[in-house]
């Protein structure tokens, strides 16, 4: 069986489905069992063609950055091999270049090789 989901409204962990909605039994509050799911997709990374990305992926810096604390900036076509993806943060990835080490990145300027 599932651990109990929280209310959103009042967060207790009393709830139960009826139907298609969850219902919290201490608020009365319903929401559909359908946002669930879209919130598990609403977590996929992709980068800024679409394209969904995995743990140890390639991908390829399409603009240039400046980099906090280095005066080395990221040109664009700089490659960025075997990329970790920030857990609950679908908007970044870690990852190294060959110059600079300890990246975090936003996806939104990253396409995959």
């Amino acid at each position: 069986m599932n651990a109990p989901l929280s209310c959103p409204q009042c967060t207790l962990t009393n709830t139960y489905e009826d139907g298609a909605n969850h219902v919290c039994a201490d608020c009365g509050y319903e929401w559909p069992i359908a946002a669930d799911a879209g919130a598990e997709a609403a977590q996929t990374v992709r980068d800024s063609n679409g394209n969904p990305l995995v743990d140890g992926d390639t991908v390829v810096v399409i603009k240039d950055l400046k980099v906090k604390g280095s005066s080395i900036p990221l040109k664009q076509g700089t490659v960025i091999k075997n990329i970790r993806l920030v857990d609950g943060d679908p908007e970044h990835i870690e990852g190294h270049s060959d110059k600079i080490k300890g990246l975090v990145l936003k996806v939104c300027f990253l396409r995959k090789a």
